[in-house]
């Protein structure tokens, strides 16, 4: 069952490889202001990562006990 629409994929999908691009590139990674701050940029890449992949699946786990669907109503 799919609860992730068009624009919420889309919005996931650009923030998730931001912010690993971010956490793990290392010339944006020393760039950035959380540089030195390695456990930030963990934080950066899960969150990242789990962006990424509920953007991918467009199954977003966390809104499902709440019944938020953010794609097209059949």
């Amino acid at each position: 069952m799919q609860n992730v629409g068009s624009f919420d994929r889309t919005l996931r999908i650009v923030a998730g490889l931001v912010l690993l691009a971010v956490a793990l590139l290392p010339p944006l990674a020393h760039m950035s202001p959380i540089a030195g701050l390695g456990a930030w940029k963990w934080l950066l890449a899960v969150v990242g990562a789990v962006l990424l992949l509920t953007g991918i699946v467009r199954v977003c786990p966390a809104y499902l006990p709440f019944g938020i669907n953010t794609g097209r109503r059949k």
